[in-house]
């Protein structure tokens, strides 16, 4: 090999060296902590504004209300006193939300304590709703299954109840049906009582 040749590689060498980056220790990075958005601050009410208030809860007194109509009801022609009566959850028809629970429970306990039915008790129609494949939060809306649940449970009458109108002043519409032909013997209505 020629020196011509020899300092060619040589310098090939060099440049190629040179030419090859350096190892460098790994760049350290710091972590951001995230920034929170911080919210607008409420605005203060102006001297002499008024802040306004949330609506308040209506009570009503179902007990007031369903006894007066309950003692109605067994009064009129037609009732067997020592009947089985099956009682229907009261329909929500108010243009709002109601605690119709707390309404069919009073229609339960004033129907109870005057003694003039025997009521089918909520296991019963549990059983008899499961029996007939319906489920246990369906209403009895529909007259022809509420026939063929009373007929099942062996109750000679069904009461119907309804609240409609305004939620904050319902009222209760209650209806006693003759399973045996479907007639209505007895109907009554009042406000619902605060």
């Amino acid at each position: 090999m020629g020196i011509k040749k020899l300092s060619g590689v040589v310098l090939l060498a060099m440049i190629m060296i040179g030419c090859v980056p350096k190892q460098q220790p790994p760049a350290t990075v710091e972590p951001v902590p995230p920034t929170q958005p911080t919210p607008p601050p409420e605005p203060e009410p102006e001297p002499g504004q008024t802040v306004p208030q949330p609506p308040k809860l209506v009570t009503l007194d179902w007990p007031a209300t369903v006894q007066p109509l309950v003692a109605q009801m067994v009064q009129a022609d037609g009732v067997s006193a020592g009947s089985v009566l099956l009682v229907d959850n009261v329909k929500n028809s108010t243009n709002g939300s109601l605690q119709s629970a707390k309404a069919t429970s009073a229609i339960v306990q004033s129907l109870a304590s005057n003694k003039t039915f025997t009521l089918v008790s909520s296991q019963q129609l549990s059983v008899a709703k499961q029996t007939l494949g319906l489920s246990a939060e369906d209403s009895l809306g529909s007259r022809s299954k509420a026939i063929g649940i009373a007929r099942y449970v062996g109750a000679q009458y069904v009461l119907y109840s309804n609240a409609e109108g305004d939620v904050k002043a319902p009222e209760l519409q209650m209806q006693l049906m003759l399973v045996q032909t479907g007639e209505i013997i007895w109907s009554g209505n009042a406000n619902v009582a605060h």
